[in-house]
C-alpha cells in the first residue's frame, strides 16, 4: 500500500485511562502530521481542536455493560461536543446470553441518540466470541442501522483483532457496512493483513511506527 492510502484509513487512537489533555493535543498534532483520517479519544476529552481531522469517541467503553440510556446519553453528549463518529461497545453479557433482540435494541438506542451523519461503529469484541456470535453481532449491528462493525476495544484479555474475525465480519456485512480492525495491530504486516481481509478502517496507537515502515 502507499503511505498516504494507509494513513487515510487510520483512526489514530489514545484511550489510556491516564491520558491527559496534553497527551490528546500531542495525538492530534501527530495525527495531522501523519495525515490520518481521525483521532479516537475518550469522551471526557471533548471538545478538542482536531486540526481538520475527524473526531471519533468511544461509548460504553470498554466493558459495554452500561445501561442503554446511559450509552445513548453519552453518545448524544459526545456529538454535541464535537464528535463525528461514535465507537460503541456491545453488551457482551446479552451477546453471550443469546438475547439478540436486546443486543439490537442497545445499538438502536445509541443510533437514535447519534443519527446520521454521525458515523456509528459497533465494537463486538470479536476475540471473546465464537464464529456464530460474531455473525449474529454483525447482523444485529446492521439491523440497528450501524455504519461499521469493529473488532475490539484493545482492552479485553481475550485479545484484539484477527484476520479470521475480519474476514468473517466482512463476509457477513458485505458492502452494506464497513469493518474496522483494532486492537493489537502494531506492524505494517499486520495492518496490511487486516486490510486484505476486508477492513476499511484501522484503529491504531502505533500509527507513526507503522507508517514509518512505508518510508
Amino acid at each position: 500500500m502507499e503511505r498516504r492510502e494507509l494513513a487515510r484509513m487510520i483512526d489514530h487512537t489514545l484511550l489510556k485511562p491516564e491520558a491527559t489533555p496534553a497527551d490528546v493535543a500531542a495525538l492530534v498534532r501527530q495525527g495531522a502530521e501523519l495525515g490520518v483520517y481521525s483521532v479516537c479519544v475518550s469522551p471526557s476529552m471533548l471538545p478538542i481542536d482536531a486540526e481538520g481531522l475527524k473526531v471519533a469517541v468511544v461509548c460504553g467503553f470498554p466493558s459495554g455493560a452500561h445501561a442503554s440510556p446511559v450509552k445513548a446519553a453519552e453518545a448524544a453528549l459526545a456529538v454535541e461536543r464535537g464528535a463525528d463518529e461514535i465507537d460503541m461497545v456491545v453488551n457482551l453479557g446479552l451477546v453471550k446470553a443469546g438475547q439478540w433482540d436486546d443486543v439490537r435494541a442497545d445499538i438502536e438506542a445509541v443510533r437514535g441518540a447519534a443519527p446520521a451523519p454521525t458515523v456509528l461503529k459497533v465494537i463486538i469484541e470479536s476475540a471473546a466470541l465464537d464464529d456464530g456470535e460474531i455473525v449474529k453481532c454483525c447482523q444485529a449491528a446492521e439491523a440497528a442501522g450501524a455504519d461499521f462493525v469493529k473488532t475490539s476495544t484493545g482492552f479485553h484479555p481475550s485479545g484484539g483483532a484477527s484476520v479470521h474475525a475480519v474476514e468473517l465480519m466482512k463476509s457477513t456485512v458485505g458492502d452494506r457496512l464497513r469493518v474496522k480492525a483494532s486492537g493489537g495491530i502494531r506492524t505494517l504486516a499486520q495492518a496490511e493483513a487486516m486490510v486484505a481481509a476486508g477492513a476499511s478502517r484501522l484503529g491504531l496507537s502505533a500509527s507513526a511506527a507503522i507508517l514509518a515502515e512505508l518510508g
